[in-house]
């Protein structure tokens, strides 16, 4: 029987950490460039670096820029405008980013859509300008490129990345070609109904479903939907995620060997019988 593998793109084949978080940077100074005022390259320097520690909690693209303001906000208190600010740490946004995402949204008067299309924007520019610096500030993890050139299943990407992007990044620096109709980016709606979409089509009726994801929470909603039980599921681990993997999988001894992979500890299987208790 044939293999049909969904595959999330950031965090799954692609680290674009590097590359989303200096976007982020250039954006957030064309949204807010007041804040900018006197920030420093060391400063600068101190957000890049939380975003990288920050990003297990990043659905979205837009993202990146609400969480660069804030981390501005934590270090200079006097450019304070969120109500969640003061006292915050990088912890504490990793623990409660759901819940403060809508407050500081709502306290900053921001639009989402707003916010996509100027990330966007900004990435456009920078690939128009120097698209082998953009291409550089991303890397694929090792052996994802070989992976995909030589697959003998079929290959969809599934993604909150917008097409555009993930499709560019698979043939400049994977030297990948996925057709555009096998990408599902920003825009073609949530990754449970893209699954549901996937499964329906006549041409992949028999093939047995795998759906590999980092984000827990995403595998969570796809277990809540009976209609979705055919997918075999998977949860990537990064060394940010490794409470999340041996929660799930009982195995204690994943910190102690993330420590020796930094990038990249592989994938657990996922299923209907873990629980999905948040």
């Amino acid at each position: 029987m044939a293999d049909l593998y969904a595959l999330d793109f950031d965090g799954v084949l692609c680290d674009s950490c590097g590359e989303s978080s200096l976007s982020a940077v250039k954006a957030a100074k064309v949204r807010w460039p007041g804040l900018f005022d006197g920030v420093d390259s060391v400063i600068e320097d101190w957000i890049v670096d939380q975003m990288h520690i920050l990003r297990p909690v990043v659905e979205t693209g837009y993202e990146n820029l609400l969480l660069v303001r804030l981390l501005l906000e934590m270090r200079m208190p006097s450019i304070r405008k969120s109500s969640v600010s003061e006292g915050l740490t990088v912890e504490g946004i990793l623990e409660n980013w759901s819940k403060i995402k809508p407050v500081i949204m709502e306290d900053w008067t921001e639009n989402r859509d707003a916010l996509v299309d100027l990330f966007g924007k900004v990435r456009d520019e920078w690939m128009d300008k120097d698209l082998t610096t953009w291409i550089g500030a991303n890397r694929f993890y090792p052996g994802i490129p070989d992976a995909l050139k030589f697959a003998s299943s079929r290959i969809y990407i599934v993604t909150t990345k917008q097409s555009r992007f993930a499709d560019a990044l698979l043939r400049e620096l994977a030297g990948v070609t996925i057709p555009p109709d096998r990408i599902y980016g920003l825009g073609t709606g949530p990754k449970v109904e893209v699954l549901k979409q996937l499964q329906k089509k006549p041409e992949l009726q028999g093939m047995t479903l795998h759906f590999v994801e980092d984000r827990l929470a995403t595998l969570r909603n796809v277990i809540k939907e009976p209609e979705l039980d055919g997918w075999n599921l998977y949860l990537v681990a990064l060394v940010a995620k490794v409470d999340q993997l041996e929660q799930v999988t009982g195995d204690t001894t994943l910190r102690k060997r993330g420590k020796k992979q930094q990038a990249f500890l592989g994938f657990s299987s996922f299923n209907s019988q873990t629980s999905v208790e948040s």
